[in-house]
């Protein structure tokens, strides 16, 4: 459960151990409590032994792409090529998702840790810290907590005493989603615009500057200080053999007490709904529920069993993204819904690519006659197939998941999509 006023919550609390509680954590408080610890040890050990204990842990990406974290950092580690940067993805910007957010305004030396333990595991002298550009008071927040940190000796020259030299540079989005995906994000900090880039050469060798660059994701960062301190084998206890780890789940929509909750990865989505959230709004029963956010894909009353894992999840059809669940009652019309998605990725298309940029477009139009009650007999084709095009053409992650929603709402619910009269 969570405490009253709090938009915090679950069964464990690992990754939100000082938040929730309606200020930011200072760092004394954050020390107090075994902050830095980790970093500490870290210095003692050589940069492979910290890439190692994270390879250990299973720790993956927690932003969405759910990449193996110690493998891209040993990927930038034996990269040629200096200088090498870090980076921490804090442009949250998926509609429903606020973890970061939390964590940046709650926990912020958490985050900076584990940013400077990457820097130290890869060889990197120089990070940044790019956030959404709508988030001005985590924005503050973190730029207090570097100076604390700064003034601390845990960024500067020669970090608490070793030969280890790290600093951070915070930098602010300008209100784009493209920023989210990482190449684009690099463009956006080399002052350019959000363009994303083409792959490979991949971030490791060429990222930001064209230098090898591991750029992680705001609690994905946060995992590592806890992996460091508990050690890879206690952290593997937590969550499941294949999904290790607590997860961060962000939950809203119609239900009693949307917020952030904590679990170890393995739980039932019922058990986060109806227990830790109170179930749907008083008098409504449950519809529908969107994993994954804007680009994520429908769960109905079937789904609600289903293990809150990468691999049950993946069985069910379901993405975990970056772990954002919209909960929809009985009284919802999807159809309003998939059309407030489709203006959604018609605006953030960046255009660099067609399929994209029309396709985004196209899908609008549709759902907005279909939305209008104007529906043709071939929208439903035409929807699933521009879906396939942005798929399987798109040049990133925005264009190859822009359709997915509409799909799915296509396969469990074509009716929503046919003519009035047919």
């Amino acid at each position: 459960m969570r405490p009253p006023h709090s938009v915090v919550g679950g069964d464990i609390a690992l990754l939100t151990a000082n938040c929730g509680r309606g200020r930011t954590t200072t760092l004394a408080e954050y020390e107090f409590g075994g902050g830095y610890a980790a970093l500490h040890t870290a210095l003692e050990t050589s940069p492979q032994a910290v890439i190692d204990e994270v390879k250990a842990s299973g720790l993956v990406g927690r932003g969405g792409a759910a990449f193996p974290t110690g493998v891209k950092w040993e990927g930038a580690f034996k990269a040629l090529g200096q200088p090498k940067y870090v980076v921490c993805n804090a442009d949250e910007a998926e509609p429903g998702t606020f973890k970061d957010r939390v964590l940046m305004e709650d926990d912020p030396h958490r985050i900076l840790e584990g940013l400077i333990l990457s820097a130290y595991a890869v060889g990197a002298s120089k990070g940044y810290f790019y956030i959404r550009g709508e988030y001005q008071t985590p924005y503050r927040i973190v730029q207090g907590a570097v100076e604390e940190a700064r003034a601390a000796g845990y960024l500067g020259e020669n970090i608490l005493g070793s030969d280890f030299s790290f600093d951070v540079e915070l930098r602010r989005g300008a209100g784009a989603y493209i920023c989210g995906e990482e190449t684009a994000l690099f463009e956006s900090i080399e002052g350019k615009r959000g363009f994303p880039r083409v792959k490979p050469p991949f971030p490791t060798t060429h990222g930001l500057f064209g230098k090898p660059t591991a750029i992680n994701n705001v609690e994905t960062l946060a995992n590592v200080p806890l992996i460091l301190q508990m050690g890879a084998a206690e952290y593997r206890t937590i969550g499941t053999e294949k999904s290790p780890g607590p997860k961060l789940f962000c939950l809203s929509g119609d239900v009693a007490w949307p917020g952030l909750y904590e679990v170890p990865f393995g739980v039932t989505f019922r058990h986060v709904l109806n227990d830790l959230a109170g179930g749907m709004r008083p008098g409504q029963a449950f519809k529908a529920a969107l994993f994954g956010g804007a680009a994520g894909a429908f769960a109905t009353e079937s789904e609600l069993d289903t293990r809150l894992t990468f691999e049950d999840l993946r069985t069910a059809g379901l993405p975990l993204g970056s772990g954002v669940i919209t909960v929809f009652d009985e009284t919802r019309d999807l159809r309003e819904v998939l059309l407030r998605l489709t203006h959604f990725f018609a605006e953030e298309s960046c255009g660099k690519c067609y399929p994209c940029q029309i396709g985004s477009q196209r899908q609008f139009e549709i759902m907005n006659r279909i939305t209008d009650g104007g529906s043709q007999p071939e929208d439903r084709q035409r929807l699933l197939d521009l879906g396939v095009t942005m798929t399987d053409s798109s040049l990133c992650g925005l264009g190859q998941t822009a359709g997915m929603a509409v799909m799915s709402a296509i396969r469990r619910w074509p009716e929503l999509f046919t003519p009035v009269n047919g």
